[in-house]
């Protein structure tokens, strides 16, 4: 199934261009430095301290006709960006907040399973654990979100300083800042998380967003990825001049001086905008599973992105990373499955010590 989504300075993470050659991180030590990028078999870990992502946001159980389960963009982010780490001393991190209910119970029990981090997730003694109401118009989920939910009340509390303080990424959306009590400890956390690599997934829901929300988060963000559909609703809010989507991700990347523009266009594949030009990967497909839908790719190849930027991979070499973590999401069925051996080799981070 191939993939589709629904509805700064260096020290913030750059990419290098070109395909091929050897992979320079470019962050402080809290990057992981390897041999090659391009080839996942020879990727190697030298350092004690792994990387750590943070999905920074909305902590949910989709609802589906048969089933509840975990969901979420940051969540789902920390899930498989867990997976693809953490043999290397890394950790996805879900910075979130759920009631004290039994669906906030059942996610803590979960994360404990996956060999997870829960200290960053807090717990709410008034408001429920997230909900959202998930149905297939063909293979495109649509979403009804409950409210109120306790990630509307997101605190920036002392564990949250200390993870800022030395994350290596960070991925964050609009959808957590329908409150302004969530979008100010969203803000305090990127402003203390400033040398990492803070990656803005548009992620438009239904009518949380706003032009000045998008502004902002922009201006938050060092980094951003986005599909088609959502590039062609912002473009008219945030009064980009242009009527091609190259044009307008050039002037995104230029306005809000970003790192990179990721676009991911279905069938099309994904392209990667930043200041020396566009580079472009197609589109991934894998063995579809009979109940397969698109929920979390685009959460993962969000993945793919950051741990390309944090080791420094060419434009090339993480866009190919991006679209086979999209590609494979979309061929099973929920957004945080167990990803395959041979999908977590093709990341190749391995430890030497």
């Amino acid at each position: 199934m191939i993939w589709r989504e629904s509805n700064r300075p260096p020290s913030s993470g750059s990419l290098a261009t070109g395909s091929g050659g050897h992979c320079v991180p470019v962050r402080s030590s809290r990057c992981l430095t390897h041999r090659r990028c391009h080839s996942a078999q020879d990727r190697s870990m030298t350092q004690n301290k792994g990387l750590q992502i943070v999905g920074l946001g909305e902590a949910v159980f989709d609802i589906f006709e048969e089933e509840t389960i975990l969901g979420g963009a940051p969540l789902n982010v920390a899930v498989c960006a867990h997976q693809c780490i953490a043999a290397a001393g890394g950790a996805g991190i879900v910075a979130s907040r759920v009631g004290r209910d039994a669906l906030g119970r059942q996610l803590i029990r979960d994360f404990e399973s996956r060999h997870m981090e829960t200290r960053y997730i807090q717990i709410d003694d008034d408001r429920p654990t997230g909900k959202v109401l998930v149905s297939m118009k063909g293979n495109q989920p649509d979403y009804e979100i409950c409210k109120p939910a306790a990630w509307d009340a997101l605190q920036m509390d002392g564990r949250w300083v200390e993870l800022a303080s030395h994350c290596d990424a960070v991925c964050f959306g609009t959808l957590a800042q329908r409150s302004a009590v969530s979008r100010e400890a969203i803000e305090r956390f990127l402003t203390a998380a400033s040398g990492a690599v803070r990656l803005l997934d548009i992620n438009l829901r239904q009518d949380f967003y706003s032009p000045s929300i998008l502004d902002t988060c922009l201006q938050w963000a060092s980094a951003a990825k986005l599909n088609e559909e959502e590039l062609g609703i912002i473009s008219p809010l945030l009064n980009l001049e242009t009527s091609n989507s190259a044009g307008a991700c050039t002037q995104l990347l230029q306005k809000y001086e970003l790192n990179f523009v990721a676009l991911t266009r279905g069938e099309q594949g994904i392209e990667l905008h930043n200041s020396s030009g566009m580079a472009q990967a197609p589109a991934t497909s894998y063995p579809e599973h009979p109940h397969a839908d698109s929920v979390g790719a685009g959460d993962a190849a969000a993945v793919g992105l950051m741990i390309g930027t944090c080791l420094g991979c060419s434009s090339d070499e993480t866009l190919e990373l991006a679209a086979h973590l999209g590609g494979y999401l979309a061929s099973v069925p929920g957004a945080t499955p167990k990803l395959p051996a041979e999908l977590i080799r093709r990341v190749g981070l391995t430890r030497t010590d």
